[in-house]
């Protein structure tokens, strides 16, 4: 016989040893996990049924400040950005945010005296004990918000559960009205400041025409320009004309008295376009005075066309708020409104009492082998010697003898005294 052969003997010997050992102690095997299973199954049905209620939600994708980025989107391209900037990235967090808020909270609290119903003493509490009840979470494929709550009876967790989405709607109505509000007041104020600015700048316009004359510079520099060519013309012409009628008149002619006259007040004319000076108020300014006037023009009218595009924008964002402040709170859509519960959410008995069976089926084996290793430890002569000096050692008054040579005990007794 070789050694595989006689090891396989032992194997089969061990395995019959167990069998027997199990055999044995069957009753307890088979015991230990009817009464684990009974407990397990009484348990069970002591504690309460807790019912869970859902309702599903959509949360509105645009914020209350939609309206201001549409019309503030019909003032440029170059504001799109800024528009793009006025919602809220994700308003399903949001929202869910808002649900779990003290404010929905404590409304539900007080709604359906949760404090005398929790058992508890303070509002804190209470927001602890609803919080393990309610649970809110977001469909990542969908966007959808589910709003959970339990609680013993299904009616009331259906009516607690269409209670917060009505208690959110509240809060979202309130929230967007001050938002709004606090817009509309905001650009109010700035398009009253501005509306000051642009009424000085008018008048500085205003003073500035009639003072230099320069109601629009561009029509103004073209008339000069076609005016001083039109003289310079008619000088040259007169000028050929005295020409002429020197040849053959005298010096004290009338006629020729007169042309002298004519031309040098066309030479006059000519001389007052051409210079830097002029009156306080001419329509066809002096082409040397051209350059600054138009300076000035050109800043002015810069200005008053900054005001008016400033105060235009300002309009659209103030009409836009009050359209906000009056059109309410978003939308929120209910998809699936929470009803009574058909089937208890826990405690799911089946699960217990199969989990309480196998557990309990494996600790009646480990329990029958330690109670066979420990018989057959006490049939050994050698190994009972042995156990009955570990009790020995292990009684309570020889451990307080050592612990009374060693002054142990007299070192606690000072410390108490």
């Amino acid at each position: 016989m070789g050694i595989e052969d006689v090891r396989q003997n032992e194997d089969e010997i061990n395995l019959i040893d167990y069998a027997i050992v199990l055999l044995k102690r069957k009753k307890l095997i088979v015991g230990i996990p009817l009464v684990c299973v009974a407990i397990t199954l009484i348990i069970s049905l002591v504690i309460p049924n807790i019912y869970r209620a859902e309702t599903r939600i959509l949360a509105p994708q645009e914020g209350n400040a939609g309206t201001a980025a549409q019309l503030l989107s019909q003032v440029g391209s170059g504001l799109s950005g800024f528009s793009g900037k006025l919602g809220v990235n994700n308003q399903s967090d949001l929202y869910v945010g808002m649900l779990q808020s003290r404010t929905v909270l404590d409304t539900i609290i007080t709604r359906f005296d949760l404090k005398k119903r929790y058992e508890d003493k303070t509002f804190e509490d209470a927001r602890k004990s609803l919080k393990e009840h309610i649970a809110a979470q977001i469909d990542p494929k969908s966007n959808i918000i589910v709003l959970a709550v339990e609680d013993k009876d299904p009616q009331q967790a259906a009516d607690m559960a269409n209670a917060f989405v009505e208690e959110l709607r509240k809060l979202t109505k309130g929230l967007s009205i001050t938002e709004a509000a606090q817009r509309r007041l905001f650009f109010e104020e700035q398009l009253k400041d501005t509306k000051e600015s642009l009424i000085k700048v008018e008048e500085s316009m205003k003073s500035f025409q009639e003072r230099t004359g320069a109601l629009h510079v561009d029509e103004q520099v073209k008339a000069v320009i076609k005016n001083v060519a039109q003289l310079r013309a008619e000088i040259a012409a007169k000028e050929v004309e005295l020409r002429v009628v020197k040849t053959y008149a005298t010096p004290h002619n009338p006629d020729l008295q007169r042309a002298e006259e004519t031309l040098a007040g066309m030479k006059s004319e000519l001389a007052k376009i051409e210079s830097k000076s002029g009156a306080s108020y001419d329509p066809l300014m002096p082409t040397g005075r051209m350059p600054s006037v138009g300076t000035d023009y050109i800043r002015r009218l810069r200005d008053l066309k900054f005001n008016e595009t400033l105060y235009e924008l300002l309009t659209k964002q103030y009409e836009a708020a009050k359209i906000d402040e009056a059109r309410g709170a978003a939308v929120i859509q209910v998809i699936d409104r929470a009803i009574p519960p058909e089937k208890r959410e826990r405690p799911k008995r089946t699960v217990m009492l199969v989990v309480a069976g196998a557990v309990s089926f494996l600790l009646s084996i480990v329990t029958v082998l330690l109670l066979d290793y420990r018989e057959r430890i006490s049939a050994d002569p050698d190994n009972r010697q042995r156990i009955e000096q570990l009790k020995k050692y292990a009684e309570l008054d020889d451990l307080r003898m050592l612990l009374t040579k060693k002054g142990v005990l007299r070192q606690l007794e000072r410390f108490r005294s």
